[in-house]
């Protein structure tokens, strides 16, 4: 089992990483095996809505920043976990982008679809405030994509405006390695339902409404 874990910010070192790296050795320590991926410092572009992932089934610009790299990764992955620091309130701009466009390009003419059924995670770092609408930013994602979301013991934050301020945020710290148990403990649970023959779901066949017609 591997579970995919996705830096937001800009600063590949920072307070988001910090508390990824809480989350990524308490996987470790599972069992559970972990790969954190940057999404780098340059500014990440949001979806355009230009169509082309429908024909191409990936994004058209995804080469650029690595949006489709990710893609082939996760299909891999068995879990994920995507962090952010906090910017007016709320997910910086990079991850929301990033995630824009490699969920709409997910599963589009005739790829498989990558993160459904796929246990996912919000994670967000803050100086102060804010965090619990970033929160909300990253995990309507999952909810539009038929992914269970992994709770914590408290909401998945962390503290800080550096790394080290991070380290000294200690109910963070904690929030963050509980997240990695549980985690793992749904993974193993998904597991050991598909060694008993429990089947996915099935995903019947929608008409998309615009409340108009």
């Amino acid at each position: 089992m591997k579970v995919l874990l996705v830096n937001g910010s800009p600063h590949e070192a920072g307070c988001t990483r910090r508390a990824l790296d809480e989350v990524a050795r308490t996987l470790e320590e599972c069992g559970v095996d972990s790969e954190v991926v940057w999404v780098g410092r340059q500014p990440v572009g949001g979806c355009t809505a230009c169509g082309a992932c429908a024909k191409l089934g990936r994004c058209a610009f995804g080469d650029k920043d690595g949006v489709n790299e990710f893609r082939a990764r996760a299909a891999g992955a068995d879990g994920f976990v995507f962090g952010a620091p906090v910017h007016y309130g709320r997910a910086g701009a990079s991850l929301l982008g990033f995630m824009d466009r490699a969920f709409y390009a997910n599963g589009r003419a005739g790829q498989p679809n990558v993160f459904a059924h796929k246990p996912a995670a919000a994670v967000v770092s803050a100086r102060r405030a804010g965090t619990t609408s970033a929160l909300a930013d990253i995990e309507k994602y999952f909810t539009i994509s038929q992914m269970p979301i992994v709770s914590s013991r408290y909401w998945n934050m962390v503290h800080g405006t550096s790394a080290e301020e991070v380290e000294r945020d200690e109910e963070g710290l904690w929030t963050m390695r509980q997240l990695g148990r549980n985690m793992a403990w749904l993974l193993r649970s998904i597991e050991a339902g598909r060694a008993a023959g429990v089947p996915q779901p099935e995903t019947e066949p929608g008409v998309m409404t615009n409340f108009v017609r």
